[in-house]
């Protein structure tokens, strides 16, 4: 049976791939291969300046409607996407020679989705979701700890809840790129895109 990945590098097919499932077949070959993190992802974002912004986040959720993380929206990256709600992200596996970037308005999740992500977090990484002023100055590490363990005996057994400013973004693509590494940087890639959500793929080979 011909992969998906076949398909997509075989100039002479002409049958329609779906990039959600593509990216799928490449994400469980990445976590079987990848010693770390394998749904870790360059974020980019713009500033009121327009200037790029770029950080490493994880992939945490993902559907037919587009690639998810969650953050604390009074951080850096939350501002500028409240502000400018469009974003870019691409995915590299070492192990795989393999790349994937993606391109495409941003939308907040439900609370519901949130709620649920967020009871799946390690209880420090919970507590610290409270304590930590992101991106804002710290004066000493000593500051935050102090802050996650009076947190911790308030909370005692206690559930965490989840913080009010913490939740997460949906990036809905428009294009989505699959990057394949090839012998004397004659690599192949593919690019998907579609003006709107209502309107299929369209997949074009680029040069490399």
């Amino acid at each position: 049976m011909t992969s998906l990945t076949d398909q997509l590098f075989d100039d002479a097919s002409t049958d329609p791939i779906d990039p959600f499932a593509l990216f799928e077949d490449w994400f469980a070959e990445a976590k079987a291969s990848e010693p770390n993190d394998p749904h870790a992802m360059a974020l980019a974002t713009v500033d009121d300046a327009g200037v790029p912004d770029v950080r490493m986040v994880l992939l945490n959720a993902r559907d037919g409607r587009g690639f998810c993380f969650f953050t604390n929206f009074e951080s850096a990256k939350g501002n500028q996407l409240l502000a400018h709600p469009h974003a870019a992200f691409v995915m590299h596996w070492k192990s795989l020679r393999r790349q994937v970037r993606v391109r495409g308005s941003v939308e907040r999740v439900s609370d519901m989705e949130a709620d649920a992500y967020f009871a799946t977090r390690n209880r420090v990484s919970q507590l610290g979701a409270h304590a930590s002023d992101q991106s804002r100055p710290l004066a000493a590490r000593s500051v935050l700890v102090e802050r996650v363990d009076r947190l911790a005996s308030d909370l005692g057994e206690d559930p965490v809840p989840r913080p009010g400013h913490w939740s997460g973004f949906r990036i809905r693509p428009q294009a989505i790129e699959f990057w394949k590494d090839g012998a004397h940087r004659l690599h192949d890639r593919v690019r998907f895109t579609r003006p709107d959500e209502a309107s299929p793929w369209s997949r074009q080979r680029l040069y490399p």
